[in-house]
């Protein structure tokens, strides 16, 4: 980036390095004893003061920080590329936060000791046995514990409710997957006698959950009416065009057929 933004008095803006360079060293008659440096410190603020005066180097990037919200197109590159380097930094501290989270959130649930299968008992036990038993067999043949099977289920259930609620329509698509893959959990691992009963509970649990999954949802087709803003105008008219003949020059009877009565 050039350092040479606005001419001041006909000479370019110098930058805070070239007021640096060219600010007259202090007489080592002012310094005093047995301390060095002293010079240099004087030389860095007077370039420090210099550089924030009118039209100095950092008085002119001030300026263009002050200007940047209204500036559109026309902000300074360095703005630019600063702004763009934040947001490219954000998104990866956030991608990778995500990342930890995830990562962190599955080896908890790959770390979940094995719980008791349930005994079954009331409602929700008809529906959520069946289950357990089914992630336990499946769970055998994997990497992976049964306990952490079941917590993962239950999470996309959740998850989806949630969502399904705020109309997300990705959670709604996978509502309507959990119902199912829930249901033939439940008739695959019920009782061969109750099989039919505990699927139809399990479906009636997930019909109710689903007022509040798939609120607002609607089969009938929304229409949408839109009178045009400029209605054109119809003016019929009748336009007749008759055809009148040449006036015949005075004096000139060759062309005439019928002459006037003369006596």
């Amino acid at each position: 980036m050039s350092h040479n933004d606005k001419p001041i008095n006909g000479q370019g803006n110098p930058s805070f390095l070239d007021v640096l360079s060219q600010t007259p060293p202090t007489p080592p008659a002012l310094e005093p004893d047995g301390k060095h440096g002293t010079r240099r410190l004087a030389r860095l603020r007077a370039a420090w003061k210099a550089s924030w005066e009118e039209g100095g180097f950092l008085y002119q990037r001030w300026e263009e920080v002050v200007q940047a919200r209204n500036g559109g197109h026309g902000v300074a590159n360095w703005i630019k590329a600063a702004a763009l380097l934040g947001g490219l930094s954000l998104i990866v501290m956030m991608v990778d936060t995500a990342g930890d989270i995830a990562s962190a959130t599955l080896k908890g649930l790959s770390a979940l000791p094995a719980t008791n299968t349930g005994d079954g008992g009331g409602l929700w036990g008809t529906v959520d046995h069946p289950v357990r038993v089914f992630l336990a067999d499946q769970a055998a043949h994997l990497a992976v514990a049964p306990a952490a099977l079941h917590a993962f289920w239950q999470l996309t259930g959740l998850l989806s409710l949630i969502g399904g609620f705020f109309r997300n329509s990705g959670a709604r698509i996978t509502w309507g997957l959990f119902g199912g893959v829930s249901l033939a959990m439940v008739w695959s691992a019920s009782p061969a006698g109750g099989r039919a009963a505990a699927t139809g509970l399990a479906a009636l649990m997930w019909a109710l959950a689903s007022f509040f999954a798939l609120r607002g949802l609607t089969l009938q087709p929304i229409v949408h009416n839109h009178l045009p803003q400029f209605q054109p105008q119809f003016n019929p008219a009748l336009h007749l065009h008759a055809t009148l003949p040449a006036p015949t020059p005075a004096g000139d009877d060759s062309g005439d057929d019928v002459h006037p009565l003369q006596r």
